[in-house]
């Protein structure tokens, strides 16, 4: 499995970005693929994440919520993030994961997915 993940850039803050990730090779049809981020000298943090399994539920980080939007679409195995109302704490490289299975608890767990990609860089800076 392999996932790309694309639209980053630089903006100012309470500008909007919207990021994608394309997963690609075999995938289970129960999965979740997730956004995660990380900044310089940070450790790597949960962002938001879409999950199927029977019918499709998203799931955010409290600092994601009201903010961000996640995003999907099963069939073609891709996932968006709409990140509004930036804050220049928002900057960091931004990363999709994707798990087979994978139980709610740990849905905002890094090491309870399988694949990642490569990342995208968020700067927001006036």
């Amino acid at each position: 499995v392999q996932l790309q993940a694309s639209g980053g850039g630089l903006v100012q803050p309470g500008d909007y970005l919207r990021l994608s990730c394309v997963a690609s090779g075999r995938t289970s049809s129960n999965r979740a693929l997730a956004w995660f981020r990380q900044a310089p000298g940070k450790e790597r943090e949960f962002v938001a994440a879409i999950r199927w399994s029977g019918g499709s539920s998203t799931h955010y980080a409290e600092f994601a919520k009201g903010r961000f939007t996640v995003s999907g679409d099963n069939v073609k195995n891709t996932m968006y993030l709409q990140m509004n109302s930036l804050r220049p704490d928002d900057t960091a490289v931004h990363y999709c994961a994707i798990a087979g299975r994978i139980i709610l608890s740990s849905i905002r767990v890094p090491s309870a997915y399988d694949y990642w990609g490569q990342g995208t860089l968020v700067t927001v800076s006036s």
